[in-house]
């Protein structure tokens, strides 16, 4: 299977609501990642690394600061004269918070595609993987349709898990939504290779039912064409929850999961924002963090996520946080295991804790 004959589709508000915090304001394909990424730019990355060269983002609300982050997509390579990629809002009053609903109504936009495969995608995933050898894996099978999976625990705040149980050949005998498992199993979150003919027929005959849950959409699919189960076998997380949100953020600061996330052969790519080179006070103190261009620090700050601007005064000590851009950090201020929004100003002499199983979360332009 050639890559310029898949077309991708990212959803970037379909897990909006297992991050509330966050997503008031953004999408979840926008939610900051590491300090100097988003969200959506490692499903991007992952559809221009893999040769995919037409990439629809399909939006429902709060979808300006996504808008102005992929801006043609000339970061990611896909600011084409023809293809490259496009966001398609909602229209002529049509829904967009239905996965179902949400491909049927751009039907007409598919149809008028060269390409005769969808790679359908959620923007929740932190993961980097070559969707090449997903192709090889889809043409070796011959296959209808393909699941990626990956084995881990299920994350916190997903709802109804979907298990897939697959015999010796990979291909898929049953997809469990919300069994009764425990530890690592074989998780599917949506991720799935298929022909735009069957794709069609499939979600054409589920809303003639009124059947509009995309996992029931998903296990259907599996018992009526033939489908299999290809792993991610890398780092894969998925933002489920603020928890969730925290504990990625944490990960990116062990070398070997930034080792197996930014590849030099496969590159994360993101829009780019030039700034000054970090400062830091003859009284400052940095330990085992991820520091972004143009922040300021005078205090100290210890296994901490910081976004670009970030300002931390004398005497602050911050701990276990992540603080996102152009936030403000005041003299003699305490912070430990804090998830800070942008633009916010936390005034001098301020503390505020919480704990890892429960990040305290402060809102974008918050004075606290």
């Amino acid at each position: 299977m050639r890559s310029n004959n898949v077309v991708g589709i990212v959803f970037s508000n379909t897990s909006d609501k297992s991050l509330p915090e966050l997503t008031s304001n953004r999408t979840m394909a926008s939610v900051p990642i590491g300090g100097k990424y988003r969200a959506i730019d490692f499903t991007l990355s992952n559809f221009s690394n893999s040769g995919i060269n037409n990439v629809c983002i399909i939006a429902n609300k709060n979808f300006i600061s996504l808008m102005d982050h992929v801006g043609s997509g000339k970061a990611w390579d896909l600011s084409k004269r023809r293809s490259g990629l496009s966001v398609l809002p909602p229209y002529d009053g049509k829904d967009n918070s239905n996965m179902l609903e949400m491909i049927y109504n751009i039907k007409d936009y598919l149809e008028q595609c060269n390409e005769e495969y969808v790679l359908i995608c959620n923007s929740n995933f932190i993961t980097n993987v070559d969707y090449t050898e997903l192709f090889d894996f889809y043409e070796e099978k011959k296959a209808e349709a393909v699941l990626v999976y990956t084995n881990v625990k299920a994350p916190d705040g997903i709802e109804r898990p979907m298990v897939i149980k697959k015999d010796e050949n990979d291909k898929v005998e049953q997809v469990f939504i919300t069994p009764d498992v425990k530890g690592v199993c074989p998780i599917t979150l949506g991720t799935l290779l298929v022909s735009k003919k069957i794709l069609f027929d499939m979600i054409t005959d589920s809303l003639s039912k009124n059947e509009t849950n995309e996992k029931i959409f998903i296990r259907s699919m599996t018992q009526k064409h033939n489908t299999y189960a290809f792993e991610n076998k890398g780092y894969c997380a998925t933002i489920t929850s603020m928890k969730e949100y925290f504990n990625v953020n944490m990960d990116l600061m062990d070398a070997e999961v930034r080792k197996e996330l930014f590849q030099s052969e496969r590159p994360i790519y993101t829009k780019v924002r030039d700034d000054t080179p970090c400062q830091y006070g003859l009284s400052s103190s940095v330990k085992h963090s991820l520091i972004s261009q143009g922040c300021v620090i005078k205090g100290t700050v210890e296994n901490c996520v910081l976004s670009k601007g970030v300002y931390i005064d004398e005497g602050a000590v911050v701990k276990n946080s992540i603080i996102m851009q152009d936030t403000k950090i005041g003299k003699d201020v305490n912070l430990n295991y804090v998830v800070i929004d942008k633009d916010v100003i936390v005034n001098d002499g301020r503390s505020l804790m919480g704990y890892e199983s429960y990040p305290v979360y402060i809102s974008k332009k918050s004075n606290v």
